[in-house]
């Protein structure tokens, strides 16, 4: 299982987000299992034609992950994966 954290950024769209633990080889295997549990999680983080936004980013220990668009970074067993929002403005 891969342990999945969240910025409070992102939950404050998402109020009932919280640590978890999910299954899934790929970052876009993640984010679907993701998405089962908390619909429309994955639209808010990935774009219609199937890329990471440009305002999220997600980490996989302390590594940014390098495919933004197919989303196909592996994630190890055990591995700790940090999604989070950016933010913008003044």
């Amino acid at each position: 299982m891969k342990k999945i954290r969240f910025t409070s950024a992102l939950k404050r769209f998402f109020p009932s987000l919280h640590e978890e633990y999910v299954q899934g080889e790929t970052v876009s295997e993640v984010l679907d299992q993701l998405e089962r549990k908390y619909p429309g999680l994955k639209d808010y983080l990935v774009d219609e034609g199937g890329s990471m936004r440009k305002h999220i980013n997600i980490f996989i220990g302390d590594q940014l992950i390098t495919d933004r668009e197919g989303l196909t970074d592996i994630v190890e067993e055990g591995e700790e994966i940090l999604i989070f929002q950016a933010l913008s403005g003044g």
